[in-house]
């Protein structure tokens, strides 16, 4: 049994629900804050996922960042050398999605020279009346970006899915690695 640890970057726009979703999967969907003041800065929240039919768990330090431009040059420290992505948008914020390749970017250049897994996270789809970015579109643009695509809500809808989907693809990679020290044996 391998207990791995991961550094997680949660990016995107302010107020499309970055912290929601980080403190909805620290607790097991039991907590959901009706309101929330702007992330100044960070917040950490860590979680351990067990990998399915491995044994295998990684504990996921997830850093729940500010989306605000003012704290920009803060990020670049403690985003520097993430292990995963989980990029989030708001379904009823056509510009929040539109984002995202800003914020991939960002992140992408705080880990240069390896491929950085990561999820593209459409948020708030209880507001189903006013979305205004379609489902079909942001999977599509996430798949050409190398990203895994889902969709959550206030209503408990999908939200360990996303992180259970890191905790994967980084065990993957470690497994990947294991078996290019292995064939140097």
């Amino acid at each position: 049994m391998v207990k791995l640890a991961a550094k997680c970057i949660l990016a995107g726009d302010p107020a499309v629900g970055k912290t929601a979703l980080a403190q909805i999967f620290r607790s097991d969907g039991a907590h959901f804050q009706k309101s929330y003041t702007l992330t100044t800065g960070m917040d950490l929240v860590v979680k351990t996922v067990p990998v399915p039919d491995t044994g295998d768990s990684v504990e996921l330090f997830i850093f729940d960042s500010a989306g605000k431009e003012l704290f920009s040059e803060m990020l670049d420290k403690l985003w520097e050398s993430p292990n995963v992505l989980c990029l989030v948008y708001d379904v009823t914020n056509e510009e929040s999605f539109n984002n995202c390749s800003k914020w991939l970017e960002k992140a992408r250049s705080q880990a240069p020279g390896i491929s950085l897994p990561g999820v593209l996270v459409g948020n708030k789809t209880d507001l189903a009346g006013r979305r205004a970015v379609d489902s079909a579109e942001a999977r599509a643009w996430a798949l050409g970006q190398g990203l895994e695509c889902f969709e959550t809500s206030k209503e408990m809808e999908n939200f360990e899915a996303p992180f259970h989907c890191l905790a994967k693809q980084f065990h993957q990679l470690y497994r990947e690695k294991v078996e290019v020290f292995r064939a140097l044996a």
